[in-house]
């Protein structure tokens, strides 16, 4: 890189989705009912599947912590999403933005993970039904959960280390795909 006058970037400014205030404060309500269902649902499977012991089988092990997972998905883009809508301030600084990456990704590849797992599970509920009890144990699938969220926090560290690496310069509005 040549060195030279330039400003390295601190912070980035996020356009939103709309620039008009009646349109932000409607996206706004729209957004806040959609992410409040979504937790709820989220939450309402992870108790369920926690109280109810005739689903504590591996399938809804899994899928319970695929829906504790997609609690903390939808938590770490929505609530910035929704401040920029009630703010004029739509600014997030380096810092943020390295949290909602990392964040982001952690989640992101421990899905990816759990998904595979997820598959095996259903393979081996597939092809050995009878041997199913016994292969897939209490410890067998917590060891894959905590084997997939391992990966996908060691994942997401040198993911987000190797984009924070780079130099920011530049452009600092980042625009949405969305746009009213």
């Amino acid at each position: 890189m040549e060195p030279g006058n330039r400003t390295v970037l601190t912070e980035f400014i996020l356009v939103g989705i709309s620039a008009d205030p009646r349109w932000q404060k409607i996206l706004f309500g729209i957004i806040l009912a959609i992410y409040l269902v979504t937790l709820s649902g989220n939450l309402t499977l992870v108790v369920l599947i926690r109280i109810d012991s005739r689903l504590h089988t591996p399938m809804y092990f899994f899928i319970g912590s695929l829906s504790f997972l997609d609690f903390w998905y939808t938590s770490v883009y929505t609530p910035k999403i929704l401040a920029n809508c009630v703010s004029q301030d739509k600014r997030i600084s380096l810092a943020g933005c390295g949290a909602q990456l990392f964040f982001s990704c952690v989640v992101a590849y421990t899905e990816c993970y759990l998904l595979a797992a997820m598959a095996y599970d259903r393979y081996v509920a597939i092809c050995s039904p009878l041997m199913y009890s016994g292969i897939m144990s209490t410890s067998l699938c917590t060891g894959l959960v905590a084997g997939c969220y391992t990966g996908g926090l060691l994942n997401a560290i040198a993911h987000t280390a190797n984009t924070f690496r780079l130099n920011f310069c530049g452009q600092n509005i980042i625009d949405h795909f969305f746009s009213f």
